[in-house]
């Protein structure tokens, strides 16, 4: 019996050590939740001032792409009277991306459409067909699997919408190169809707190929004409892509800034919710312990 009495009064003596409250884990939890709502609710504010950005360089860029479309379709009619004999083998491939993040599959679909177009088997290309890349984003991913095939890249291309300037600066730089090709091709997004895309190849006819075409073979030309015209037909393209190529970048980053933000919206209920529940369940506790103690007294 008194074994069971000593025994007792250990057990109700406070520990040297300090023995933390019951509800001690509760409000560390209740204070976790709270630390991370506040942080999911400063990455919606963040999410949503990128989604009205985006939206307003959306409407810039598509005004942009409806005037950039009209020297795709001078370089397609150009293009419909000169069509190839034999086609090419060595081809270069002109990847069209950015230097920016955060638009979903923008950046992989391109660089798919162009591994796609080199392992082709109905349309073989040599497998060391040089490769060309606008921007950094497509150009880390290539470099994992076709890093030998790298030839040239640019990059602060198109951080605004892109000019005709631009286009002809990396046509020049091109054509300079000593990079030998037979043909080009030039692969980028296609703007399908506001909310949809998807990638397209674009053929170019080379100095070489317009020379030996039977439409121009009918006429007599000197070889700077032929020459001048491969090269503005190549800044064309390229800026025909690159506009598009925009405007289907800042769709997919409103998309992927709007998925964002009504996934943050779904995380903030769900611990606003979690923290009510915790906090409540602390409050009864609290009363529990108020109250048993009032019952024994």
């Amino acid at each position: 019996m008194l074994a069971r009495r000593s025994l007792a009064r250990i057990a109700t003596q406070p520990s040297p050590l300090g023995a933390a409250p019951k509800n001690a884990r509760n409000m560390a939890t209740l204070r976790e939740i709270e630390l991370r709502l506040k942080s999911v609710k400063n990455i919606e504010k963040i999410t949503k001032s990128m989604k009205m950005i985006a939206s307003t360089k959306l409407a810039k860029a598509q005004r942009a792409m409806q005037s950039g479309k009209q020297y795709g379709l001078a370089n397609s009619e150009i293009f419909q009277h000169t069509p190839l004999e034999t086609p090419a083998k060595r081809k270069l491939f002109i990847v069209v991306s950015s230097d920016k993040g955060l638009c979903g599959g923008i950046h992989s679909s391109v660089s798919k459409a162009t591994r796609r177009a080199i392992a082709d088997t109905e349309k073989p290309v040599d497998s060391d067909s040089p490769i060309m890349v606008i921007g950094d984003k497509s150009k880390v991913q290539l470099s994992r699997v076709l890093a030998k095939n790298l030839a040239m890249s640019f990059s602060q291309i198109g951080r605004d919408i892109p000019t005709f300037a631009d286009a002809a600066g990396v046509a020049d730089l091109i054509v300079k190169s000593d990079v030998k090709y037979d043909g080009i091709s030039i692969v980028y997004n296609k703007f399908v809707s506001a909310v949809a895309y998807e990638p397209e190849i674009v053929e170019v006819v080379g100095e070489n190929a317009l020379k030996e075409s039977a439409g121009f073979r009918a006429y007599e030309m000197e070889d700077d004409v032929t020459k001048d015209l491969a090269e503005f037909s190549l800044a064309n393209a390229i800026y025909a892509a690159l506009v598009e190529a925009h405007a289907c970048e800042q769709s997919a980053r409103r998309n992927a800034m709007d998925n964002a933000s009504k996934n943050a919206k779904d995380m903030i209920d769900r611990l606003t919710m979690q923290y009510n529940r915790g906090r409540q369940a602390a409050i009864t506790n609290e009363l529990v312990d108020i109250i048993t103690g009032a019952s024994a007294l």
